[in-house]
């Protein structure tokens, strides 16, 4: 090994090719180690191509989405929800759009609350209705509803409809729009279905029940319901059937655009942008 003067005088010895292998071979695998977990990292679940944003058919219509916030019946954001977006196939998405341009003409708007959900999300609703000790939201979501009976009564299930994309939870609001006000974690709760001035306010037209009121009141025909509030849901049932929607009997705010185009499949990528072709 020979003696080179570094450049301030010092003596050193300059290493042996050996050596120098040795510390190539080194700075190769650092350089493969570092780049390892990008090469083996599983790619973004993107959507099928028929899946689109809702704003980019129809950007008129209201969106309220609400498990991308603390005001649901878990009392906390929902697995799976990056923002606060509608995303639907292309055809059910046109169908809310066609149903859109007749309420506007008559001065009223739809608005959205929920449309395509993952399945993380049903997941994060079974593993909390599981958890019978955690009722932070139930004075307004499930007063009169025993936790422990939310599968039985089938108001949680395994899988969702919501998670094939042709399925959305909608109302409609008279324009102009008041913006509705936000919900601040650990205020007083009032029943889903308290007279109107009593529940959590909403810019919707009076159905009865909130939004995913768990309680039969929330049924679209039932017969305690009456006036105004029947006439409202008989209404936005009437709106969304003429473009090919079907209502679910036990909730008045639930629609599935038929024919689906994934009847079968239940979809898992994020509730996001970048999913959807385009983005």
């Amino acid at each position: 090994m020979t003696l080179r003067t570094g450049r301030r005088g010092t003596a050193h010895r300059a290493p042996s090719r050996m050596l120098r292998a040795l510390m190539a071979a080194a700075a190769t695998l650092l350089t493969v180690t570092a780049l390892a977990p990008a090469a083996h990292a599983a790619p973004r679940p993107k959507a099928p191509r028929q899946f689109v944003a809702l704003s980019s058919v129809d950007p008129t219509i209201i969106q309220e989405m609400r498990y991308v916030t603390a005001h649901d019946f878990v009392g906390e954001p929902i697995d799976g929800y990056r923002r606060p977006l509608c995303l639907l196939t292309r055809p059910a998405a046109q169908a809310l759009h066609r149903a859109q341009q007749s309420l506007l003409r008559q001065g009223y708007s739809l608005k959205v609350y929920d449309c395509y959900r993952p399945q993380r999300a049903v997941d994060h609703f079974v593993r909390w209705a599981k958890d019978l000790h955690d009722e932070r939201m139930k004075a307004e979501f499930y007063p009169r509803v025993d936790k422990s009976r939310l599968f039985a009564d089938g108001y949680i299930a395994a899988k969702s409809g919501h998670s094939r994309g042709s399925t959305m939870d909608v109302t409609i609001v008279r324009l102009p729009a008041l913006p509705t006000r936000p919900y601040h974690p650990g205020q007083p709760l009032a029943p889903c279905y308290a007279p109107r001035a009593e529940r959590f306010p909403d810019n919707s037209l009076d159905m009865g029940t909130g939004f995913d009121c768990f309680d039969t009141l929330a049924h679209t025909d039932d017969p305690r319901v009456q006036g105004v509030q029947k006439a409202n849901r008989q209404f936005l049932k009437r709106t969304l059937e003429a473009q090919g929607f079907v209502n679910l009997p036990e909730e008045w705010w639930h629609f599935t655009y038929q024919p689906e185009p994934f009847p079968d499949t239940y979809f898992d990528f994020p509730v996001a942008w970048w999913p959807v072709a385009g983005h």
